[in-house]
């Protein structure tokens, strides 16, 4: 059997007592019906009803129409018939009409059954000017059925039937499936209440056409279809917006054409119709590249708190402040729907996914994300998930009333996976709550919401413990329950606006007033001179916590030791911390530098008592510091040079300690290995300081700083050999080896340039970046004062 889609178009569509649509089915022909009385002109009557149904319909109303019967109006009449259609098995239509020629009034109308006649196929021009097919052609449902009802206006104002033919050339449609048939479906008043209440509450239409068919007894009695559920949910969002979504796109298409890097699109369905909408301005888009390591899809406003249901796409900047990737009005909001949004919000982003990605609890959410970030770690935001708790659980809130606290402290509190899992099950049975489904649903997500399966991964966080990770919108302030799509085009302008000045407000702060050391440490001053003012401030609470503490060696091997750490006169309450000496790492068993980038209490305990006095340079992430964002293409086309710079001599730094700290342990095994390994160790930096004074060269086997450890090596391995090596005259070096060695020293000396030069050549640039950066505080400042 085939469907006729029903459309609906934007504006609000009433439905008469009948149920019956009234509007797109209308088509006035002025054509008149052969035959009869037809075509007699009749005299006008003012008591025409053109709308709604005013009184009852003459006769009962299950018998067949006939020739003759009386309706009080038109819409009357036409409710009758689709009545008797829905009995009998077959939809009905409008087709014509006459009118009067004195006033145009309608004085007569036709109502065929939906399979009359046959369809004529439409054409439009192609880029030719010739002819050409339409894209979709619509299925053939038309078969040439006679079926009819033909009414006509008498002069007291009643309408009388005046032709009447029952039967069909086609199959009926049985009673079960009667339903689908285009003009017996519409929506209630009461399934719109549920529709909209279920869609408040992020439930898509398959979700809520199974909740109307348990709610009516079956499909039949819910009398529409599933699309026509969508179609309603689709107009009712766009009633909500107090406005029609074409003006935003006005708008983005004026963006665009002002600066093509403003990027829009607009999503269509099955039916070609504007589903969602994605855009992000210039500004979104380069915010990403700084800072879309970690990003949060905000769904706070698909709530039916808010007439507005769009989606911001939003990160952290250098001083913890929301960064805006990019915005999303949500018309359709299926997994087709989401999966289109995020990709289209990655292509915007030029490919680059995040490393994690922060959304709503939802189920077509999730699909969404594994299917277009498989890479990303995806989180539900923790306090989303509260919030559901007071929903789902409100009977037992409203028993216990200490629930609410114990469950947040479970959730929040614990610090391990098994504290975490003992104090879940401890919870479960003190409240009977193990058969509960939704906490069933919950527990088994825990990998995605709980903080201690997620600290692994970077979310941008300054600490685990925060309660930053609930998705506060970057809109908070602009956007209320009663903001019309409209205002939200001003709007958006005013908070990207407001959130740049803050942004420009704390680079003048970060530049302009200095953080109060509270410590002599020489890493507190490297801190703050690196780190933005926030950061700073959050780096100093974990250093300064740190003479409170105690790290205790608990376990020492080759490569790595083992600290307990621990608050003094809390050693119940310790963290454990690997420390390799010689490569300067070490990790926690908190987890926090890897889910902030911000180096925590218990490493720099570790760091204080083992003389590391300033912050190794694989603990500063960029994107922490007041430089994040200054000449990121310039060192993209420069291809890192200072990053380079550094690297290359922290990497030769590394090895050189790395090497050292392994002939010092081994030189302390007795007091004859000790000398041996001094003498040598003495030899080894009169050679370097020989060769860094005059570039003289020596040896290939001991010239070098390789050379230099090498013999180093083998002296500590073999002390009888090295006594005897230590006082012998030095080995002859052939010519090959001084054209070697001062084709060395040639090479080194350019390469020396070169770093000399690259650096200066950052300098420059970081000059050239600090001054445009303190240029445009100024001209915020001034901007702010002509304000005040």
């Amino acid at each position: 059997m085939e469907l006729e889609p029903l459309g609906i178009r934007n504006d609000v569509i009433e439905f008469d007592m009948f149920g019956l649509g009234v509007g797109d089915e209308t088509i006035d022909i002025e054509h008149p019906i052969e035959g009869g009385e037809n075509n007699q002109l009749l005299e006008p009557f003012d008591g025409i009803v053109s709308g709604r149904i005013s009184g009852e319909v003459y006769g009962d109303m299950n018998l067949e129409p006939y020739e003759g019967m009386e309706f009080e109006s038109e819409e009357a009449a036409k409710a009758f018939y689709n009545l008797y259609a829905r009995r009998v098995g077959f939809s009905t239509r409008v087709s014509m009409s006459r009118r009067s020629r004195r006033d145009g009034a309608i004085i007569q109308r036709s109502f065929v059954c939906a399979r009359e006649g046959f369809r004529v196929e439409k054409e439009k021009p192609g880029r030719d000017g010739g002819g050409a097919r339409i894209k979709r052609p619509r299925a053939e449902t038309r078969v040439g059925c006679k079926a009819m009802l033909v009414v006509k206006i008498q002069n007291l104002g009643r309408w009388v039937v005046s032709g009447f033919v029952k039967e069909h050339n086609h199959e009926l449609v049985p009673p079960d499936k009667v339903h689908c048939l285009r003009s017996h479906r519409h929506v209630s008043g009461p399934a719109k209440s549920l529709i909209d209440t279920l869609q408040g509450a992020g439930i898509g239409p398959s979700g809520i056409m199974s909740a109307l068919i348990k709610e009516y007894g079956g499909i039949r009695s819910v009398g529409f279809t599933e699309r026509d559920c969508r179609n309603y949910m689709r107009s009712s969002k766009q009633r909500t917006l107090g406005g029609d979504p074409q003006t935003l796109l006005d708008y983005l298409k004026q963006k665009h054409l002002e600066n093509p890097s403003f990027f829009y699109a607009v999503q269509g369905d099955e039916d070609h119709c504007m589903s969602n909408i994605f855009w992000a301005d210039p500004k979104a888009r380069t915010n990403f590249s700084y800072f879309g390591d970690t990003v949060t899809f905000d769904t706070t406003y698909r709530s039916n708190r808010y007439r507005l249901p769009f989606a911001p796409f939003t990160g952290v900047n250098h001083h913890g402040q929301p960064v805006l990737f990019g915005c999303a009005l949500l018309i359709n909001e299926s997994k087709a729907s989401f999966s289109w949004l995020f990709s289209t919000w990655l292509m915007a982003m030029c490919g680059k996914p995040p490393v994690s990605i922060t959304t709503d609890h939802d189920r077509v959410i999730r699909l969404a994300v594994r299917q277009v970030f498989p890479e990303a770690r995806h989180r539900f935001c923790k306090w989303h998930i509260f919030k559901e708790c007071q929903e789902k659980l409100s009977h037992v809130l409203s028993e216990h009333i200490n629930f609410e606290a114990e469950f947040h402290k479970c959730v929040s509190l614990t610090e391990s996976i098994e504290e975490f899992e003992a104090c879940w099950f401890t919870l479960i049975d003190k409240y009977d709550l193990g058969e509960n489904e939704w906490l069933q649903a919950i527990y088994a997500d825990r990998k995605q919401w709980v903080p201690v399966y997620l600290r692994d991964t970077f979310f941008a966080e300054m600490s685990i413990m925060q309660h930053s990770d609930s998705m506060n919108s970057y809109f908070d302030g602009y956007v209320n329950a009663s903001t019309t799509l409209q205002q939200f085009i001003k709007l958006y302008e005013k908070a990207v606006e407001s959130r740049y000045e803050k942004e420009v407000k704390a680079d003048y702060d970060t530049m302009h007033i200095g953080p109060a050391l509270k410590t002599p440490s020489p890493m507190e001053k490297q801190a703050a001179e690196i780190y933005t003012r926030k950061l700073f401030i959050k780096f100093q609470e974990e250093l300064v916590e740190t003479l409170t503490f105690l790290a205790t060696k608990v376990d020492d091997n080759e490569a790595t030791t083992v600290f307990q750490v621990a608050k003094f006169g809390e050693s119940h309450k310790s963290y454990l911390v690997h420390y390799n000496v010689r490569e300067i790492k070490a990790s926690c068993s908190c987890q926090m530098f890897e889910f902030s980038s911000l180096l925590c209490r218990h490493i720099l305990t570790v760091f204080r008592v083992t003389n590391v006095l300033t912050l190794p340079p694989c603990y500063v992430l960029k994107r922490w510091t007041r430089n994040a964002k200054s000449g990121l293409m310039l060192e993209e086309q420069t291809c890192n040079l200072l990053n380079s710079y550094q690297e290359s001599f922290n990497d030769r730094y590394n090895n050189l300690q790395r090497e050292a700290f392994k002939y010092v342990d081994e030189g302390a095994k007795d007091e004859e290995c000790y000398q041996v390994a001094m003498d040598a160790l003495r030899e080894a930096a009169n050679k370097v300081a020989i060769f860094n004074k005059t570039g003289a060269g020596v040896s290939n086997s001991g010239g070098t700083c390789k050379g230099v450890f090498a013999t180093l090596e083998s002296r500590v391995n073999n002390p009888f050999e090295a006594r005897q090596l230590s006082g012998g005259p030095s080995t002859p070096v052939d010519e090959q080896d001084k054209k070697i060695q001062k084709l060395t020293r040639k090479l080194e000396r350019a390469r020396q340039k070169c770093e000399l030069y690259r650096t200066n050549l950052m300098t420059v640039l970081k000059d050239i970046e600090q001054q445009k950066l303190q240029l445009t505080v100024k001209v915020q400042s001034i901007k702010l004062g002509m304000k005040g």
